[in-house]
């Protein structure tokens, strides 16, 4: 049994919402659901990812918890800080769903590497 099976909540779930985007609290559960499987992956080797996923995640789930019902989506949460003009400011919630993309694509790219048969981590990575 491999361990991507622990993984209640996936991205493919997801129902886009037709002009509005992402819906925030079904992509962090789903992010969330990633950090088990990084602890299976090397607790060690995937330390400071994690490190930086939840850290990431987090951000974004303390601006959605301040108004869950205007942050619905990842994009109102993106429009509201570029409107607000803090979208750039370090540690904003935009900056933190830049970086989770980035921490998702590497992992993808390394999960890919490994499903097509490389043994040595390092060359995956």
């Amino acid at each position: 049994q491999s361990f991507l099976f622990v993984m209640d909540t996936r991205f493919s779930d997801i129902e886009l919402r037709e002009e509005e985007g992402i819906p925030t609290e079904e992509f962090l559960e789903s992010c969330y659901a990633i950090v088990p499987v990084l602890d299976k992956l090397g607790p060690t080797v995937f330390a400071p990812v994690k490190m930086d996923f939840v850290g990431n995640i987090k951000k974004i789930n303390q601006k959605f918890i301040t108004n869950k019902e205007e942050f619905d989506t990842l994009q109102k949460i993106v429009l509201h800080e570029v409107n607000a003009g803090v979208a750039q400011v370090r540690n904003s919630a935009t900056e933190a769903l830049l970086w989770l993309k980035r921490g998702l694509k590497f992992l993808k790219g390394f999960l890919t590497e490994v499903k097509n048969g490389e043994k040595n981590i390092q060359t995956a990575l």
